[in-house]
């Protein structure tokens, strides 16, 4: 493997830009499938085995077969917010997006956590904004 400036690619290699967002790994797709067809029988098992008392057992099989699950992209427009009345519109897209289907209530609620953070942060810079024009006024020192 060549490298170029500490890169592993030279520039232009298509190769090697990597996985598209939001793919999935063959191995797991495939896994997946195997759980779906036969995970009820291995869990039923493992909670057998777990009635019998073999934790070590419980605790190998469920941590293999049900890996932690990680966030899967989502791909969802919201409108630009920059302003305070902005967001309204935002935070109707985020509800009808869950009302469509589009977005998990889970989904849904990550984003209005996201779009209160960004009404805090436009509150500050008003209040910022207020208080310099203030100052320039004269009215506070």
């Amino acid at each position: 493997m060549s490298t170029v400036r500490g890169r592993p690619f030279p520039p232009g290699n298509k190769l090697g830009r990597g996985r598209p967002a939001g793919s999935r790994n063959k191995a797991t797709i495939v896994l997946q499938e195997m759980l779906d067809d036969s995970g009820v029988a291995i869990i039923a098992k493992a909670k057998v085995m777990a009635l019998q008392g073999d934790h070590v057992a419980l605790r190998l099989c469920v941590d293999r077969l049900l890996p932690p699950r990680k966030e899967s992209l989502v791909r969802f427009k919201l409108p630009a917010v920059g302003t305070a009345e902005d967001l309204g519109r935002a935070l109707e897209a985020v509800l009808q997006g869950i009302a469509s289907g589009k977005l998990t209530p889970a989904e849904g609620e990550c984003l209005s956590a996201v779009l209160e953070r960004r009404r805090k942060s436009i509150e500050t810079a008003e209040i910022d904004a207020r208080v310099r024009a203030l100052e320039d006024r004269g009215a506070i020192k």
